[in-house]
């Protein structure tokens, strides 16, 4: 499985990773959505360090610029 995830996908990703946590640190989410937020935030962050979707691998998705 090679990258698959371009840098302005990479930055969407990580950029939503810190709001969402922001947003439950913070107390705008709380219980389940808090949860839900946490680990969509858990998704977005390792999915953009390491630039590979294995979600978009089975789509057949490469927003990676040749």
């Amino acid at each position: 499985m090679g990258i698959n995830v371009g840098k302005v996908d990479r930055g969407v990703r990580l950029i939503v990773a810190v709001v969402l946590v922001a947003l439950g640190v913070s107390g705008v989410l709380s219980g389940a959505f808090a949860i839900a937020g946490y680990v969509v935030a858990a998704i977005a962050l390792v999915t953009g360090l390491v630039r590979i979707c294995p979600l978009w691998s089975v789509c057949k998705i490469n927003t990676v610029k040749r």
